[in-house]
């Protein structure tokens, strides 16, 4: 190789390269690529019990400090933040605070990402789906600042202040399979969970996660090892579990992992994608 490849994903807030695609970036980061995780917001207005502020002035504080030991565990090569405060749930007065991310207008954004893609040339660009996910509005803000960067980040014309131009080859959505998700969340009742009230702080609608139908064009089987790497990255966020259990639905996703073998999905947006189902993110790469 000319040069060592690159990857980079950008997620809302910081455990959501975790929680989300840690595995997959662990795997990556061990097998010689450059991983970078962007996060949008500082976490802010996460729920942190007490104990877990101990010695830090704020909850953004103890956020970073989380992000910056998972990091470590997962083998990124670096992270970022883009600066935006976080909006909070769909609806919530924090939604229209001048700092939050569902405030900022979507070039700013655009732009904010552009500099980023533009200082790291990843060859993969990595962001959440369409939907956001369960529909958090800083998700959704997330995934339409980078996929307008995306394209934008090549053209010299373009936020000729965020650096020089460079275009990334491939753009990818992260992916929950919606048969998969159907399945847990018609489990979830026997388990005492309302899919409809989800979380620490039952404010998030599962449900919304299975409206809308993604095509799946690549599938990343993962050695078990970086599951388990996953895991130990996702322990780093202990504010945000209070030191409990994996949730159920985690649990459940483990126990699918198990039987057909660990993987992670993804929608390809850029370029067109081929009949076959890819199954690594660099596939197609000289």
């Amino acid at each position: 190789m000319d040069k060592q490849r690159r990857l980079v994903y950008f997620g809302a807030h910081p455990d959501d390269e975790s929680f989300g695609m840690g595995a997959t970036l662990a795997q990556y980061a061990d097998r010689g690529v450059q991983v970078y995780y962007v996060c949008s917001t500082g976490g802010e207005l996460g729920t942190v019990a007490p104990k877990f502020l101990e010695g830090y002035n704020s909850i953004a504080e103890l956020r970073v400090d989380e992000l910056t030991k998972a990091s470590k565990i997962l083998g990124l090569t670096d992270f970022y933040y883009l600066g935006y405060r976080d909006s909070g749930m769909r609806g919530a007065p924090d939604n229209n605070h001048p700092d939050a991310m569902a405030a900022a207008p979507i070039d700013e954004i655009t732009g904010r990402v552009v500099k980023y893609i533009r200082q790291i040339q990843p060859d993969v660009v990595i962001t959440h789906d369409e939907g956001g996910g369960y529909g958090h509005p800083d998700h959704l803000a997330t995934h339409y600042g980078v996929v307008k960067a995306f394209h934008a980040a090549g053209d010299p014309s373009q936020y000729p202040d965020a650096g020089p131009p460079f275009q990334p080859t491939k753009l990818y959505f992260l992916l929950h399979p919606r048969r998969l998700m159907r399945v847990l969340i018609k489990l979830m009742p026997l388990f005492g969970q309302d899919p409809h009230r989800f979380g620490r702080n039952k404010d998030v609608d599962l449900t919304k996660i299975t409206t809308i139908s993604y095509p799946i064009h690549a599938i990343v089987k993962l050695d078990k090892k970086y599951v388990d790497i996953r895991n130990q990255a996702v322990a780093c966020h202990a504010s945000q579990s209070d030191g409990r259990r994996r949730p159920m639905m985690f649990r459940v996703i483990d126990l699918f992992s198990k039987l057909q073998g660990p993987r992670e999905y993804f929608m390809k947006a850029y370029p067109p994608p081929k009949r076959r189902k890819e199954k690594d993110l660099f596939e197609g790469l000289n």
